[in-house]
């Protein structure tokens, strides 16, 4: 099967790489666990809008935030054993400055892909299954592939979506596509 991995909120952890550089440059004690909701980054943070956010995230000629994301425990194992057998589709979203540091941590990450899409309309690259955390993605993605799987990764910042499934951690993942192929 085809398996289309969002990155940021499901692969790399996000939240915790803006909040550890944020914390660092404005001596803040922010932690993840404050973001609550999709762009939560405005209400605990000094930006007023999420141009002024990534603005500041772009670094000018630093290697941007994008670059030193940490990854979300089990994830790029748990991509491993799924690629023995399945083809990693990884669809993101990002700026077009964070593409090439995008693509150096995907690398570095040695996260088990052959295709990789940037784009915000993620539902455009054809799947079998889809694994996202974005309110938007996942309600999109299942609007325009009824007929495809769309699993919501669940955090904070999303809800349940009917028709679709939730995964909790990336063994809720791999048993969700191990009981697809046992099924099909």
């Amino acid at each position: 099967m085809r398996l289309g991995i969002d990155l940021d909120g499901v692969v790399a952890d996000f939240n915790t790489g803006w909040i550890r550089l944020y914390n660092e440059q404005f001596d803040a004690h922010l932690t993840r666990d404050m973001v609550r909701t999709w762009n939560g980054l405005l209400d605990i943070s000094h930006f007023e809008t999420m141009g002024e956010f990534w603005r500041w995230a772009e670094q000018g000629e630093a290697p941007s935030m994008f670059r030193h994301l940490d990854t979300f425990p089990g994830a790029v194992e748990s991509l491993a054993t799924l690629a023995r057998d399945h083809d990693i589709v990884i669809i993101t979203t990002k700026p077009d400055w964070a593409v090439h540091d995008t693509l150096a941590w995907l690398s570095d990450n040695r996260v088990p892909t052959n295709e990789i899409h940037i784009t915000t309309e993620k539902w455009r690259v054809s799947c079998d299954v889809y694994l996202d955390d974005s309110p938007e993605q996942v309600e999109t993605i299942h609007r325009m592939r009824p007929d495809r799987v769309m699993c919501r990764f669940i955090r904070p910042w999303n809800t349940p979506i009917e028709g679709t499934l939730d995964v909790d951690d990336w063994p809720d993942f791999l048993a969700i596509v191990e009981g697809l192929v046992t099924s099909g």
